[in-house]
């Protein structure tokens, strides 16, 4: 049984990398390049790095900017915004991406699933899948940041996606996003068991249980989050250590120190092991 990842999201408006609230508010953090050197050197199994802004602004992915990040990322980079043609994705991927992620352009031209996934594999294809629920009270896919409902049921489309050809759904909850509230278990469960293809849960971390919750609850292969990796006290060895501690199967660095961690019922880490966390951040960075 494959293990399950933990992915930092790093949502990318004007060159800066920022925290999203439902999709609507954005608090900036900082430097790109700097904001994924310093997740890059926590244990992350990818990184995904999204620029939100580049399609609505008629942009080109910025590869100068990709190049950059890639030279000091050391895990896989997926990279989305911008991606309209074959082209783009070739020139991403030139720039240091390893994986690349589609969500306007695969509603509007279904069949450029096919033809990227043709040409790279589709262990290079995510397809983005942001969710609302609409006046109904039903999950339906969304558009334009969440702006435009698209009659889509979620499970609909990502059985939709992997028949076209795509190798990952990244699926985030725009109700959710910057909530604090935890993952949308219902969506995520729903399209995690209507297709074989690996499902990125993302939208609405607040505490660590959620991770878990993800994981055994919705039977997401992967979790994803963005706001709460912005800060070393969540810091994504903390992550890991609070989900290998509900025995779940994840990748584990040699050199940090997991079981010296100790939460309280938010998962939170308590005060006494804060010199555990140090040590590990030492041990990392020591030449």
């Amino acid at each position: 049984m494959l293990k399950k990842r933990l992915i930092p999201c790093l949502v990318l408006k004007d060159n800066l990398i920022v925290q999203s609230i439902g999709f609507k508010k954005y608090l900036p953090i900082g430097v790109a390049k700097i904001a994924v050197e310093f997740v890059a050197k926590w244990d992350v199994d990818e990184i995904f790095l999204i620029d939100i802004t580049a399609t609505k602004e008629k942009r080109k992915p910025n590869l100068k900017l990709i190049n950059k990040i890639s030279e000091n990322c050391f895990v896989p980079l997926t990279v989305g915004g911008g991606i309209h043609e074959l082209k783009d994705i070739k020139n991403v991927i030139r720039a240091g991406a390893d994986k690349i992620s589609i969500n306007s352009e695969a509603l509007e031209d279904p069949d450029f699933i096919t033809k990227s996934s043709g040409i790279y594999g589709s262990q290079c294809i995510v397809v983005s899948v942001d969710v609302k629920i609409n006046s109904k009270g039903n999950h339906e896919v969304v558009a334009d940041a969440g702006k435009r409902f698209t009659g889509l049921s979620p499970i609909e489309w990502a059985r939709r996606v992997e028949k076209l050809g795509a190798g990952e759904i990244f699926l985030n909850s725009a109700d959710r996003d910057g909530s604090k509230k935890g993952y949308d278990i219902k969506l995520i469960k729903m399209v995690s068991e209507a297709v074989r293809i690996p499902v990125i849960a993302c939208g609405g971390v607040g505490v660590m249980s959620d991770f878990i919750e993800g994981i055994i609850e919705g039977k997401a292969s992967a979790i994803s989050a963005a706001n709460i990796f912005h800060y070393t006290e969540h810091s994504t060895i903390i992550a890991k250590a609070f989900l290998k501690k509900a025995d779940i199967d994840v990748r584990l660095n040699t050199l940090a120190k997991y079981g010296e961690f100790k939460f309280d019922e938010y998962g939170r880490i308590l005060k006494k092991e804060d010199a555990g966390l140090a040590q590990i951040w030492f041990e990392r960075n020591k030449s």
